[in-house]
Order: C-alpha cells, then sequence, then structure tokens
C-alpha cells in the first residue's frame, strides 16, 4: 500500500509543482484526506528534487548556457577575463542574478527550520494562504504592465522576486506562484515572470532536497532529538524514490503545458481554483472533517 501512496502523492507533487497552486499544500490537503497522515516537509524536500530535474531537462540549453559562461567569465590564467565572454553578458549575469536571488530562501529556511516542520504546516495557514496569494497573483496578472523580457531582468528585481520565493516557505503559498506574482507585478511578461521563477528555484530546491536526503539517510528515529526534529520521511527509501521519479515524469509534461499555455492566456484559472480550494478546506476545518496539526507526521 505504500508504493500507492507513494506514486498518488508523487503524481500530485508533479502535477502541482510548477502551476501556481502549491505542491506542498497539496501534498499536505491529499495525505490528510486520505488519512495517511502528512507526508512531512522531508518527504516533500526530497520528491522536489524529481521536478527540479525536469526543470533543468526542459530548461537544459539554457542552464548549460548560463552555467558554461557563468563559469568561463570567472577568468583562466593569471585571473584574466576567458575570452568570447562580453562584458554585461546576460548569460553571466543571469547566473548572477540567481545565485544572488537564492540568498533570502537559504537564510530563511536555515533559520526557520523547526517552524515549516510544524507550525506552518497547520492547515488553518495553509487555507488563508491559498486564499491571499491566489488574490495576489490575480491582481499581479491584470494590473501588471508585462513590457519587460527575462534580459530586462534587473539585480534589484532579481532579488524582490527572490524575497517572494522565500515566502513558499509557508505551504499554500506556492513557489511558482509567489515568484511568478512578483515578476508579473514587476512588469514582466508572462513566459519571462515563469522561466525566471523555475531557474530560480533550482539551487534552493536542490540544496534543500539533497539535505533532507541527508538528514533522513543519517537520523535516528529513536532518538528524541531527531523524532522532535521530524527525522525520515513517513516513507522507506523505495517509496520515496518511486514518487520522485513519478513525479520527475508528470513535471516535465506540466512545464511544457504552463509554458505553452501562458503565452497566451492569463492565470485566472489558477486564482479560481486557489480561492475555492482555500474556502473548501476553511469548510472542513470548521466541521472538524480535516485536523490542523495531526498528532503523528508521515505516513506509516
Amino acid at each position: 500500500m505504500d508504493f500507492i501512496e507513494a506514486i498518488i502523492l508523487g503524481l500530485v507533487q508533479g502535477l502541482t509543482e510548477f502551476l501556481p497552486i502549491s505542491s506542498s499544500a497539496h501534498l499536505r490537503i491529499v495525505g490528510e484526506l486520505a488519512g495517511w497522515g502528512d507526508p512531512g516537509a522531508t518527504f516533500t524536500a526530497i520528491t522536489q528534487l524529481g521536478t527540479e530535474l525536469a526543470v533543468i531537462i526542459f530548461f537544459r540549453r539554457e542552464i548549460g548556457r548560463i552555467i558554461s559562461k557563468w563559469f568561463r567569465s570567472l577568468g583562466g590564467g593569471g585571473g584574466r577575463r576567458s575570452a568570447g565572454i562580453q562584458k554585461g553578458d546576460p548569460d553571466v549575469r543571469m547566473g548572477w542574478l540567481i545565485i544572488v536571488s537564492t540568498i533570502p530562501i537559504v537564510i530563511a529556511g536555515y533559520l526557520l527550520q523547526d517552524t515549516i516542520r510544524t507550525s506552518f504546516r497547520s492547515l488553518w495557514i495553509v487555507a488563508i494562504v491559498l486564499i491571499v496569494f491566489g488574490v495576489l497573483l490575480g491582481l499581479a496578472d491584470q494590473l501588471g504592465r508585462r513590457t519587460k523580457s527575462q534580459d530586462d531582468i534587473s539585480y534589484r528585481d532579481g532579488i524582490l522576486i527572490g524575497l517572494a520565493q522565500m515566502l513558499a516557505l509557508v505551504p499554500g503559498v506556492s513557489r511558482s506562484g509567489a515568484s511568478t506574482s512578483a515578476g508579473l507585478a514587476l512588469g514582466y511578461e508572462r513566459p519571462a515572470a515563469a522561466q525566471f521563477s523555475f531557474l530560480l528555484a533550482v539551487p534552493a530546491v536542490f540544496g534543500a532536497g539533497l539535505y533532507e536526503t541527508y538528514t533522513a539517510l543519517t537520523c535516528d528515529p529513536t532518538a528524541a532529538k531527531d523524532i522532535a526534529a521530524g527525522c525520515g520521511t513517513g516513507y522507506g527509501l523505495p517509496e520515496t524514490v518511486v514518487a520522485t521519479l513519478v513525479a520527475f515524469g508528470v513535471g516535465l509534461a506540466v512545464i511544457a503545458f504552463l509554458m505553452n499555455y501562458i503565452k497566451t492566456k492569463s492565470f485566472l484559472p489558477f486564482v479560481i481554483y486557489r480561492i475555492v480550494l482555500g474556502i473548501v478546506l476553511i469548510v472542513l476545518l470548521s466541521i472538524g472533517v480535516l485536523q490542523a496539526l495531526p498528532a503523528v507526521t508521515g505516513a506509516g
């Protein structure tokens, strides 16, 4: 049964990671509705490795070019700038933008580890932020000028988008939704805002996923301090790997769909979905169908 649960959760992760509807919220909600409990922050972070691998595959040319030029710009022998890299090269600048803009979520993630694993996962918080950030996405999408391309991203804008990404540590906010909303509010075209959001997520998600993988493999489930920290994923290693692979395959298809969709259409359907889901969640919590914070985290 654990494999069936893992496949379903991997499917949910892949379907929702890139849509601005919050994958962590959906994993949390599906786990509760199915009676499996909260899959946990560790399981979520590890399965996100699969969806971020999908980003690398889909944008492999852009990512390869950015990495290559960025390293070459650091210079070769004698500290001289490598030949063929012009000052102000957009790919080199994009590399620095991603690095600088990732700093806020790294700092916040380190400082708020315990809160991320506990209080932030309350379904009341999930419900509220689904609605609030759904409204913000709708306003940014409708009121944003949509005149700037990806080449126009400045360090100021990059940092602001990075600060928005930091908010995605709260389940329900949505990493892609928060950073894309910030990009739209700053006047970027929908594809430009979404693509920068996806590229920006790669180092943060891989860092968190690899850290959580190490933690899950080295923690002691019988030690009090590790239990308090949410030791393990709640699933065995084989089930977690299966969920991650499913998330990769589904996520790759979703990226292709979304990047084509937003060329001509707005984010309005996702805004409506977020608001409706948040309201339904509040009703289910109010009548006792769901508990905000389960006593036991993770499936057995």
